[in-house]
C-alpha cells in the first residue's frame, strides 16, 4: 500500500505535458536566461524564434554538439535573422540539469552560439510545448504561431556522423519561414533522451 502510494504521488510531481499543434499559438513564456536576464517570448514578436530542447548529459544532445552540428545549425539560423533559444528543464538532482554558472560553463566548452539559454528547473516551459526529448526543436514564426515542431534532422541517433550528414529538419524550417512559405515537414517525431522533468 505505501509503495502504491508513493509511486502516485511521484507520478503527480511530473508535469502534464500540453499537446500543441503546428498553426496554433506558441504558448506565452518568461523565463530567467544563463546570463541572469530575463527572456519574454511576447519581446520576441516580429521574429523567428527556435526553441532547442537540451541536456548534455544526453548521447543524442552530444552527438550534435560534439559533431558541431548544433552550433553550426545555431549560428546559420541566427545569421538568418531566426532568435536562438536553447532550454533545459531538467529538473534539480536529474541528469543534465544545471543552474546560471553551470549553464555558461556548459555554452563555453561546448563553444555553443544559441542568442540565450533559458533555465526551466520546473519544467513550465517545456510542459506548455509538451517537449518530450533532448533534442527536441520548435519554430515560431514572427505572427508567434507554431510553424515547425519535432526532430532536429532525420537521423534518430546518437551518431556524430549522421548528426553532422542527416536533412537538418530545424534549419530547413527557418529558412522556409524566412521566405514566407510552410516548413515541409512542418511536423516529425522527436528523438533522444526523455526531457528530465521533476
Amino acid at each position: 500500500m505505501k509503495i502504491v502510494m508513493l509511486a502516485a504521488a511521484l507520478v503527480s510531481t511530473t508535469p502534464a505535458l500540453a499537446d500543441i499543434r503546428v498553426g496554433a499559438l506558441a504558448p506565452a513564456f518568461t523565463a530567467t536566461a544563463a546570463d541572469g536576464k530575463t527572456v519574454r517570448l511576447a519581446d520576441l514578436k516580429g521574429k523567428t524564434v527556435v526553441l532547442e530542447w537540451t541536456n548534455a548529459g544526453c548521447p543524442f544532445v552530444r552527438a550534435h554538439y560534439d559533431s558541431g552540428n548544433m552550433q553550426a545549425t545555431q549560428a546559420a539560423a541566427r545569421k538568418a535573422g531566426a532568435v536562438w533559444l536553447t532550454i533545459n528543464s531538467g529538473a534539480p538532482g536529474k541528469q543534465g540539469h544545471v543552474d546560471g554558472a553551470g549553464a555558461r560553463a556548459q555554452l563555453a566548452a561546448d563553444q555553443a552560439a544559441p542568442t540565450a539559454y533559458l533555465l526551466d528547473a520546473a519544467g513550465t516551459i517545456g510542459a506548455a510545448y509538451g517537449a518530450r526529448t533532448t533534442p527536441h526543436i520548435y519554430v515560431i514564426s514572427p505572427a508567434g504561431t507554431l510553424a515547425y515542431a519535432g526532430a532536429i534532422n532525420d537521423r534518430p541517433t546518437a551518431d556524430q556522423g549522421d548528426a553532422r550528414t542527416g536533412t537538418n529538419y530545424a534549419l530547413a524550417a527557418v529558412k522556409a519561414v524566412a521566405a514566407g512559405k510552410a516548413p515541409d515537414p512542418a511536423t516529425t517525431k522527436p528523438y533522444g533522451c526523455s526531457v528530465k522533468y521533476r
